[in-house]
Formats: C-alpha cells, sequence, structure tokens
C-alpha cells in the first residue's frame, strides 16, 4: 500500500468550499509542482529570493538515491561509537530528534543526545554522560554561524584537546550549506565529513535533507523508508489536483482560513507515538506564517480538556498512528469547534507527514498573502543579544542572573519593586482577553521533570483563564516560535522564567561562561519583546524545581 492511501484525513465543523474554488482557479497544485515563487509575492526581487527557497518540494527525489551509501557509512562510522552528541538549532535538529523517538532502531547503534541549550547545567550533564574517545559530534548549521552551535563546539573541542586524544577531529562531522565558516571550519579542524547541504532549502523545511536523514542514519533508523513513502506522497500529491482528495494542500487551506476567521489557535492532539512530532510541526508553522501582524499559534503539549475550556479561537488537529484513538476529539467536535483527525499507516510512514505539513504550511502562507519562506524578526534577538554581551564584557551593564548569585529557592518578580511574584502572576495573567494566547518561556535546564512540572503549569493556565498556552524551553524556543512572538498578531502575553546559576561552564576563546550567554539570550530576547509592544512578565527562579512548584500553586489558585 503506498504512503498517500495511508495517510489519511477526516475533519468536522470544516467548510472551506470557497478557498478550495480559489485554490482551483489559481492553479495552486501545479504551480506548487512547478515550483512557481509567484504564489507568494506579485514583486520581482522577492519572487526570485523565494524561487531559491523551493528545494524542499522535491528534495526527497533527489536525496532517495543516496539513502543506501549514506546507511552503509553511518553503520561503518557508528561501529566504534556508543554516542551520538547532534549540535544544532531549530531545523538542524528537530527532524534527527522526531525521528528517533518515533522510528525503530537498529540493534546496537549509538544513542542520539540532541544540544540545543545553553544552560550551563545542561551542557555540563551532556558532557558528563559521554565518554569523548567513543563519541561522534554533530556540527549541523545551515548559515555556518549560529552562536549556540558555535559555542557548543568550541566547547567540546577544547576538550579533546585537554584530554590529549589523537586525531581530535575525526570525533567532529558538520551538515551546512556549501561556502560558510561552518565548511570552511571543518576542513581547518579535520573533521572526519562535512555534508554539504542543498542551499535552496531553509532550515525548517529541511528534515528530508541531509540535516534530518545523517543523524538519523548514524543511529540506525530505516532512512530509506522514510524517503520512500515522502517520494510517494509527494509525486501523488503533486498531480492531485481534486481538493478534496488532496490531504496537504486542503490541510493548508483549513488553517490559513480557519486563522482568517479567528481560529487561529492550532492545538495539536498527538498519540503516544507522534507526540514527538509536535515541537516539529510547531518551528514549521510558527515561524513560517508569524509575520507581518498575521499568522497561526501552534499549541504543543496541552492535554485535551473539556470543550469548557476552550474559547472560539481554536482547531483541533489530531494525529495518530494506525488504530490508535485519541480521546476527547469527539467532543469538541459535537460542541462545534472544527476537529481534523490525521492518520499514518505506520511510523515510516513519517517521511511523508513531514512533506504533508511543509506543503500545507506552505499553502497557508498563501491564504496569508505571506513569503513562509523567511523570517524577518529573528535577527532582532540575536542582535540584542550580541549588544548585551559586549555590555558585560565592557562592565558596562551586569546581567540580573550571573554565576554565583543564587538568592534562594524561590520565584521572584524581575522589574516590580515590592511586589511578590504570586501577585505579579495573577496580575498579569488576569489582564489578558479572549483571543489572546500564554506564552511561557523557560530558560532553564530542559529535563523531563521540569518539562513536566511546566505542562502542570501550562494546563492549569488553559483551564483558568481559557486561554490558550504555549511552552517553550530557551534558547531553543527562539530558532522556532520566536519569529511568531515579534512578528505574528499582538495577542501574546510572555512569561519569562530566567534561574540563578551556581557553577558555570566556560566558553574558550570567550570573556563569560555559558550562564552569561543564556542571561543574554533572554534579556536579548525581552528588549526585542518589549520593543514589539508585546506584554511580558520575566519571573527569576533561585532553584527551578521548587521554584516552578510555587509557580504552579500561585496558578492554581487564579479564578
Amino acid at each position: 500500500m503506498s504512503s498517500t492511501s495511508r495517510l489519511a484525513m477526516h475533519a468536522t465543523a470544516l467548510d472551506i468550499p470557497d478557498a478550495g474554488a480559489r485554490a482551483g482557479a489559481d492553479r495552486l497544485v501545479s504551480r506548487l509542482s512547478s515550483e512557481d515563487a509567484s504564489l507568494w509575492s506579485d514583486e520581482a526581487g522577492q519572487q526570485a529570493e523565494i524561487a531559491n527557497l523551493l528545494g524542499w518540494i522535491r528534495i526527497a527525489e533527489r536525496i532517495e538515491p543516496e539513502a543506501d551509501a549514506i546507511s552503509e557509512w553511518a553503520s561503518e562510522t557508528s561501529a566504534e561509537i556508543d554516542d551520538v552528541v547532534l549540535l544544532g538549532m531549530g531545523g538542524s535538529s528537530l527532524a534527527p530528534e522526531v525521528m528517533s523517538a518515533m522510528l525503530p532502531a537498529a540493534a546496537g547503534r549509538p544513542r542520539l543526545t540532541v544540544l540545543d541549550s545553553t544552560d550551563p547545567v545542561t551542557v555540563r550533564r551532556v558532557g558528563a554522560a559521554i565518554d569523548l574517545t567513543r563519541t561522534l559530534f554533530i556540527v549541523a548549521s545551515k548559515s555556518g554561524g549560529t552562536l549556540e552551535t558555535a559555542t557548543l563546539y568550541a566547547t567540546f573541542r577544547a576538550r579533546y584537546e585537554d584530554c590529549g586524544v589523537p586525531d581530535a577531529g575525526s570525533h567532529f562531522i558538520a551538515i551546512t550549506d556549501p561556502g560558510t565558516s561552518m565548511a570552511r571550519r571543518a576542513a581547518e579542524d579535520g573533521f572526519g565529513r562535512t555534508f554539504l547541504n542543498d542551499p535552496r532549502i531553509g532550515g525548517r523545511y529541511s528534515a528530508l535533507s541531509y540535516f534530518g536523514l545523517v543523524p538519523a542514519a548514524l543511529v540506525g533508523l530505516d532512512i530509506a523508508a522514510v524517503l520512500r513513502g515522502a517520494v510517494e506522497f509527494g509525486q501523488a500529491t503533486l498531480q492531485e489536483m481534486d481538493i478534496e482528495a488532496n490531504t496537504a494542500i486542503r490541510l493548508g487551506l483549513a488553517l490559513g482560513v480557519l486563522a482568517q476567521r479567528g481560529r487561529d489557535k492550532l492545538t495539536l492532539a498527538l498519540s503516544p507515538t507522534t507526540a514527538p512530532l509536535g515541537a516539529w510541526i510547531e518551528q514549521l508553522v510558527a515561524e513560517s506564517t508569524g509575520k507581518h501582524g498575521l499568522g497561526i499559534v501552534p499549541v504543543d503539549g496541552e492535554s485535551l480538556g473539556d470543550p469548557s475550556v476552550y474559547g472560539d479561537d481554536r482547531v483541533f488537529v489530531g494525529i495518530s498512528v494506525g488504530d490508535e484513538t485519541l480521546d476527547g476529539l469527539d467532543a469538541l467536535a459535537a460542541a462545534g469547534h472544527p476537529v481534523i483527525r490525521l492518520t499514518m499507516g505506520d511510523a515510516h510512514d513519517l517521511g511523508a507527514e513531514f512533506l504533508r505539513w511543509e506543503l500545507a504550511t506552505a499553502v497557508a502562507g498563501w491564504v496569508f498573502g505571506i513569503n513562509p519562506f523567511d523570517q524577518p524578526n529573528v535577527e532582532e534577538s540575536k542582535a540584542n543579544t550580541a549588544r548585551v554581551l559586549e555590555d558585560v564584557v565592557d562592565g558596562a551593564s551586569p546581567l540580573q542572573a550571573q554565576a554565583g548569585s543564587a538568592t534562594g529557592k524561590a520565584l521572584r518578580v524581575s522589574g516590580a519593586p515590592g511586589m511578590t511574584a504570586a501577585e505579579a502572576v495573577t496580575t498579569f495573567l488576569g489582564d489578558t482577553s479572549p483571543g489572546d494566547y500564554v506564552s511561557l518561556h523557560a530558560y532553564l535546564d530542559r529535563t523531563p521533570a521540569h518539562e513536566a512540572r511546566l505542562q502542570r503549569i501550562q494546563t492549569s493556565i488553559r483551564d483558568r483563564t481559557k486561554r490558550a498556552t504555549t511552552l517553550g524551553f530557551g534558547p531553543r524556543f527562539l530558532h522556532s516560535t520566536g519569529q511568531l512572538h515579534k512578528g505574528g498578531p499582538n495577542r501574546g502575553v510572555f512569561m519569562q522564567i530566567t534561574c540563578d546559576h551556581g557553577e558555570d561552564v566556560l566558553i574558550p576563546g570567550e570573556a563569560y561562561g555559558f550562564a552569561t550567554l543564556i542571561d543574554a539570550q533572554a534579556e536579548g530576547d525581552l528588549r526585542s519583546l518589549r520593543d514589539k509592544d508585546r506584554r511580558v512578565l520575566r519571573l527569576v527562579a533561585g532553584e527551578p524545581a521548587t521554584a516552578l512548584d510555587e509557580l504552579a500553586a500561585v496558578v492554581e489558585t487564579l479564578s
């Protein structure tokens, strides 16, 4: 059975016939198939930029012939290693993280650790868990100059040098675009191999390129099966002119039209098998659509609740594999909420599912009349972070949290003298309005325990305010939903949670460590949000687990 028949879509309370008619009249499918950049812009200069970012549409077809060679190389390379550590952010790390969590791995292959944080506790924990002599690092960056990736590479490369491990470069491979600083560094530093990706693919559309496939192959996943499903699905989708039968096009039309009607909170209801897919969809949709005051707000991690806890700004999309059931969707559909159910035949249909969402997101951008392939506001936080770090190094501006500055376990509010954290949170959340969403930004070590506490807070805020609530760990989310926060509708209410630091991890070649870096990133994003007149509350945790429990208790008293 082909992947086209294994990927199904069923919708309830979904009425978009006008959008389908417009798509047909505009020859949407055939123009997508021909990679027609004019779908998203009438301006010649922007069309040229877009045309250079459409390589993802048929990347699975182009790379499928390489699958066996990549897998053979990966098998030989991984024979003497226990760990693969991926240093990458956003589109350079999310797809392999999803694949490793959803797909069965070959026996005896190394484990994958994705390191996409600058939290010093996280960096120290990952370093302590590996044997450098039996570890392979993947340094992944499309631009080649990603700050987090560069500092993490410098840190672990220095450890090899300090330990006197011979041929240290052989413990690193690079995935980047041709001509980048990372490609040059890999050659100079003797990396074991460099994969030069198709430069016509943006980071968040790169799941089926080297960025997704090479890490997956190293840990023993069947990338040939993933690509085969994507090729079959892509070929069938780009030939299917019946919009009702074209699940990718119909999904994109539905999300775009519903967002225009006010149902812009894309709430993901995921089965146990598909749960890892949420973070990847979140990045793809948020960064692609969140600009020029428009956007779809993906909500990942909220457990489904009773229909009474939701406003009329929601659309629910359930994703499951095979016969898995998703409890709660029928009740939501009966209450009048639009509900879309997507099913995959088995986990290896993941490649086709990646492509379905990429095509759907591009179509949603067409509905909005925007370019879904740029990220005009992402650089703002990066520039602010650079300025903060310059001031810290020059001694002109100390940060609120520095290594060794712990002041106790409690949660405290920053920038509101005389107000307790409980008072600040209660007032802040009490000022939200229907259609707003609350976004938790946790600049903390991303552990299961911290994530569970934050999801408890996320659900409690939803239940007590009826506002959609999202959760992201910093700086990871800056490469995901950060574009939406600054460029999308001004309906976000942002609660930033930073922490005091104990022992720092110094960054080779820099006058600061990771504690200072992550605090500078939090400060840089705070400034970006305030520059856009966003509503922001900063909280500082002494000991994170204790402080998060305190925050949960405060939220649970809201009426």
